[in-house]
């Protein structure tokens, strides 16, 4: 994902810290809508823009850090910033090394920001990686995201890494039956131990042919049981989500309609607008209330 594209995750934490109240308090609320900040900072979404491009030309792990952090705020009860609370932000933000591809997805605006951390109920919304594929779809199905738009936002999955702690149980004490036995090689070998040393940093890419470019690729590999986690697997082979599977295996154009489709829908889940939440005034800690 280049700056350009890029600019789309950033703006779902855009808070309203140097921006003023773009309505009064009396006025109806607008909820969220194209070019929010258009009448009162018309340059808001250029300067966001372009403190993005330079934070991307720093640092291209950024790219990867903004869909993971879209998917931790949107997915727990709404868009509202609450991942860059302090208390939440210690345990969920962390870098990943590498740049990514993907859609450009326009964007609405005008989410006002939460008054306090959720990372007490992050496991109430989002799915473990070891839960059925049934478990996941109802998870996204309560946000009002279908079938095809989990296929496509397990998409994500085609970047960045798994961290052996979370796959070893489906290679010691005995190899999982259901994995590709050429990956079971590479696996074992990026995680020779069945208890991982907490202080290394053991993992295994998630995908060995592009692990840096978000693309189709993931479908055809879980497709070839080389999925790392039980959820990829299951993807692969339930009934309901193979057909899509295998439809976005052979169409990257496809993959991206239903990815942008679904995370449209994400960043629209419950959004805090009008006189909801607050503006903060600055990003990580939610403003003193007398």
């Amino acid at each position: 994902m280049d700056a350009k594209a890029l600019f789309f995750f950033a703006l779902l934490s855009f808070s309203a810290v140097s921006v003023r109240l773009a309505f009064a308090e009396n006025e109806e609320d607008p909820g969220l809508v194209m070019n929010f900040y258009k009448d009162t900072c018309p340059q808001a979404e250029d300067i966001v823009k372009e403190q993005v491009r330079l934070l991307y030309k720093r640092h291209k792990n950024t790219a990867f850090s903004w869909l993971r952090n879209i998917f931790h705020d949107c997915a727990v009860q709404s868009c509202d910033a609450s991942l860059l609370l302090d208390s939440t932000r210690r345990t969920f933000l962390s870098p990943f090394p590498f740049q990514l591809g993907g859609p450009h997805i326009p964007l609405k605006t005008g989410r006002r920001d939460g008054r306090k951390s959720r990372a007490d109920v992050i496991e109430d919304y989002l799915p473990d990686h070891n839960e059925s594929i049934s478990v996941v779809l109802d998870r996204f199905a309560s946000m009002g995201i279908d079938t095809p738009g989990v296929v496509a936002l397990l998409g994500a999955h085609s970047v960045g890494r798994t961290h052996c702690v979370k796959l070893v149980h489906r290679l010691y004490p005995e190899v999982d039956p259901a994995l590709n036995p050429d990956h079971v090689e590479h696996m074992l070998y990026k995680c020779p131990d069945s208890i991982p040393d907490p202080k290394a940093v053991q993992y295994v890419r998630n995908d060995r042919g592009t692990p840096m470019v978000l693309d189709n690729n993931y479908y055809r590999n879980i497709l070839d049981n080389k999925g790392l986690l039980i959820v990829d697997h299951q993807l692969a082979n339930d009934k309901r989500t193979k057909p899509y599977v295998k439809k976005m295996a052979k169409s990257q154009d496809y993959f991206f309609k239903e990815f942008s489709r679904a995370i449209t829908i994400l960043s629209e889940n419950n959004p805090l607008t009008g006189t909801k939440g607050e503006i903060r005034k600055q990003c990580t800690v939610a403003n003193k209330h007398h």
